[in-house]
């Protein structure tokens, strides 16, 4: 891979990270310009990566104006999450199949780090970050890339709704416990019940957002 690529996929990450945590939220206006000032490199690596963006439906943009975060509403969400359940359900279940002793115990790190993060005051950009890096490494160890690479999409698409429950402190415990009966099921392998508690967290989260949007 050329540097031109590497600092490429470098800035689209930072966007997309931007974009979960918070820091873009939907409806912000990605400007080239801006941003290209903002993370101090030129303005192609930027272009290329807005443009990406916007062919995987987390920007979007019309004629004659610059591409903007995407809006997700509440009929979208629901979609999203119903396809959700069943593929979260299927990762975890791949996960449990493949994960060797290495891949159990960074998920169980992954889970202890945002366990310790409890007793602090919420920080919504900390807690995200902590979320989307267990639902990446569970779908990392599922080893099917097809379904990692479509979930991954389906989850920032979850994330532009939002409705901010990351500043609940019930919803953060909540969350956390799903995760942990999902990480027990992985270590004791035990497919159909990491299945089962994977996919219940996605509805339990469906649930909790539409008691936050009433």
């Amino acid at each position: 891979m050329s540097s031109a690529e590497l600092l490429g996929d470098t800035v689209y990450a930072d966007l997309l990270e931007r974009v979960v945590d918070g820091r873009l939220p939907p409806g912000t206006v990605l400007s080239v310009a801006a941003l290209a000032v903002e993370l101090g490199v030129s303005r192609s690596p930027v272009r290329e990566s807005v443009q990406r963006l916007i062919t995987e439906g987390i920007a979007v943009t019309s004629a004659h104006s610059a591409a903007r975060v995407a809006t997700v509403g509440p009929s979208e969400l629901e979609e999203v999450l119903r396809v959700r359940e069943v593929l979260d359900g299927l990762a975890a279940a791949e996960a449990t199949n493949r994960a060797d002793a290495e891949g159990v115990r960074r998920l169980v790190e992954a889970l202890a780090e945002h366990e310790r993060t409890l007793g602090d005051p919420p920080d919504p950009a900390v807690d995200a970050a902590l979320d989307v890096r267990f639902h990446a490494l569970l779908r990392q160890l599922s080893g099917n890339a097809t379904l990692a690479d479509t979930l991954r999409r389906l989850e920032v698409r979850a994330h532009l709704f939002g409705a901010g429950l990351w500043t609940d402190r019930r919803h953060r415990e909540l969350a956390v416990a799903e995760h942990r009966r999902i990480v027990e099921a992985v270590e004791a392998g035990d497919v159909e019940a990491a299945r089962r508690n994977a996919a219940a967290h996605v509805a339990a989260l469906a649930v909790r957002l539409r008691r936050a949007t009433r």
